[in-house]
């Protein structure tokens, strides 16, 4: 009989449940063993909602009372890199929440502390994991679909004024930024995770509406090493919410409209004239695909255990993680800068290294940095 692995969730605030209703879809594999939080009656209460056996009061206690095969790591982002090394160091994977950290320099530190321990650091990406995706990343693969050429990401969400009132909210210091960095970067990584690494990229970003340090919205031209082109837009002033992806290959234009979580029924596939065959392959496997099955953590969880109990490496791994990240500071290095930023071109002795707003934020500040 297999032995359930043993996981803790660390935050029990609004993304853990999701975690933890993952934990609870997968049972049979891994169960809920503790939950630690600042709040004490929140965590308890979070608890035995979803099952979990004890509640600790820090990491520290948790590491040392429980034996765990993993971490979940959902408190606010300012923490996830500490958090994560001190569960690395203890010999326990973390599977950190997005973003996972707040700049490439503690980016680079969870990489070098996974490498030093060998315990693995993993980001929460979990479009990746949706069977349609990883249909078309095969399809791609194997060559199948010819050149990548064009593609458009779209995150256009909404965000009322209130969704502010949370004091970390819409801080550099705390969230490290607005939507490119909390919103957008789930499509952009499953952008990233298709086409490749990017060579280069020229962006824009603005504060156009609401009460925040960060910016609401931000735009990117791209270009891939493989040459295909990219526009990326992160946006939460869109009344009309939708998550969007397009992808044109030389022999097929794959599609997905979604909002928080696609299903097969969200992704179009046109074959181009002559390769109608293409069009029936992804067809059938999507027919045979459950309809209802939802990109979402239970699927990247899923993956994750899959991966452990074979003794592989989990995705998504933090040097890959890292590629996202990289993204990310280039778009607003290179909106604040008003130039273009080459993939590897911010190295450790540039302010956007350090932080992503580099000390360069062209509108005055709101709200009240952190001592």
């Amino acid at each position: 009989m297999n032995t359930l692995l043993r996981a803790a969730i660390v935050g029990t605030g609004a993304i853990a449940h999701a975690h933890a209703e993952a934990i609870r879809a997968l049972g049979s594999r891994v169960e809920l063993v503790a939950v630690v939080d600042l709040d004490s009656e929140r965590a308890r209460a979070f608890a035995e909602r979803f099952g979990a056996g004890a509640v600790h009061a820090d990491l520290d206690a948790l590491l040392r009372e429980e034996r765990l095969d993993l971490v979940h790591i959902c408190t606010p982002p300012q923490t996830h890199v500490p958090l994560a090394v001190r569960a690395l160091r203890a010999g326990t994977p973390a599977l950190i929440e997005k973003p996972t950290a707040l700049s490439l320099a503690e980016m680079d530190e969870l990489v070098a502390v996974s490498h030093e321990t060998g315990v693995p650091a993993l980001t929460v990406f979990q479009h990746r994991f949706g069977a349609p995706a990883q249909r078309l990343m095969a399809m791609l693969d194997e060559g199948v679909l010819g050149r990548p050429l064009v593609a458009a990401c779209e995150t256009l969400w909404h965000r009322t004024p209130d969704y502010f009132d949370l004091p970390w909210r819409g801080r550099w210091d705390v969230e490290g930024g607005g939507p490119t960095m909390g919103h957008g970067i789930h499509q952009f990584d499953l952008l990233l995770a298709v086409l490749g690494p990017w060579r280069r990229l020229t962006a824009f970003a603005a504060r156009q509406a609401l009460p925040t340090d960060t910016e609401d919205v931000s735009l990117a031209v791209v270009e891939f090493a493989n040459g295909a082109l990219a526009n990326v837009t992160n946006s939460i002033v869109s009344p009309r919410e939708v998550s969007r992806l397009r992808f044109d290959f030389e022999y097929a234009t794959v599609e997905v409209e979604h909002l928080y979580g696609y299903t097969e029924a969200d992704w179009t596939f046109t074959a181009a004239p002559g390769h109608e065959a293409l069009a029936d392959r992804w067809d059938a496997a999507s027919a045979a695909a459950p309809a209802d099955e939802r990109s979402s953590h239970t699927s990247q969880l899923a993956a994750v255990l899959d991966a452990l109990a074979e003794g592989r490496t989990p995705g998504v791994a933090a040097e890959e993680a890292r590629r996202t990240l990289e993204f990310a500071a280039a778009t607003y290095a290179s909106a604040f800068r008003g130039a273009p930023v080459l993939a590897g071109e911010i190295a450790p002795d540039d302010p956007f290294y350090r932080a992503m707003d580099g000390g360069a934020v062209p509108w005055p500040a709101l709200k009240e940095a952190t001592a």
